[in-house]
């Protein structure tokens, strides 16, 4: 099957790498220049992932055979019922505990707090007219920013996206990877501005 997969990609000029990782720079079909055969190392390395794959699964079923046998069922538990949600809001402002409400039910005790969770002391009703809040986004920046970005006087909410950014190798550069806001990537963008008319910044 590899020796077909090296094949096709070689016929039709196709490189097949791995996206990262101390092997991102691996070609799973190089070739030797004399012998036009797979190279040994690429052959071990896939041999050796699709090894590391097939022993993960068999612990995995080994996990869940174990489980099963002991009577344990895999999967979430279920929720509260919605014809017994009524009865578990009632026991719960009589006093009884989470914990056993979720015995009495055999459910879990996440459950039961979603099943009461406007009831509970910590909830406070959501503000309908506030707007969502911005998730973040990874985006990963040319080494040579970054390391611009890291001389320019920053606000500390672009300073700290920045310094907890991952540094990724790539090849002779590197890249960044930040994770933050989409207001703060915007922010980031901007101070780049004075780049805008050097030569391309290589990563």
């Amino acid at each position: 099957m590899l020796d077909q997969v090296g094949t096709c990609t070689h016929r039709d000029c196709l490189a097949l790498r791995i996206h990262d990782g101390a092997f991102s720079a691996m070609d799973l079909t190089a070739r030797h220049p004399c012998t036009g055969e797979l190279l040994s190392t690429v052959k071990f390395m896939v041999q050796t992932l699709a090894a590391a794959g097939e022993l993960q699964r068999e612990l995995t079923y080994d996990g869940l055979r174990t489980a099963e046998a002991k009577g344990n069922k895999g999967g979430r538990r279920p929720a509260v019922p919605a014809d017994k949600t009524g009865d578990v809001r009632t026991a719960y402002l009589g006093g009884q505990s989470i914990a056993s409400l979720a015995r009495e039910h055999d459910v879990s005790r996440g459950a039961i707090r979603t099943a009461i969770a406007d009831l509970l002391p910590e909830y406070t009703a959501a503000d309908l007219d506030a707007p969502a809040p911005e998730l973040p986004v990874v985006l990963d920046m040319p080494g040579k920013v970054a390391d611009f970005l890291r001389a320019t006087e920053l606000e500390p909410a672009e300073r700290v996206a920045l310094g907890q950014g991952v540094a990724v190798r790539r090849g002779q550069g590197h890249t960044r990877r930040v994770s933050t806001t989409p207001d703060v990537h915007r922010r980031l963008l901007d101070r780049c501005q004075p780049l805008d008319n050097a030569t391309a910044i290589p990563a």
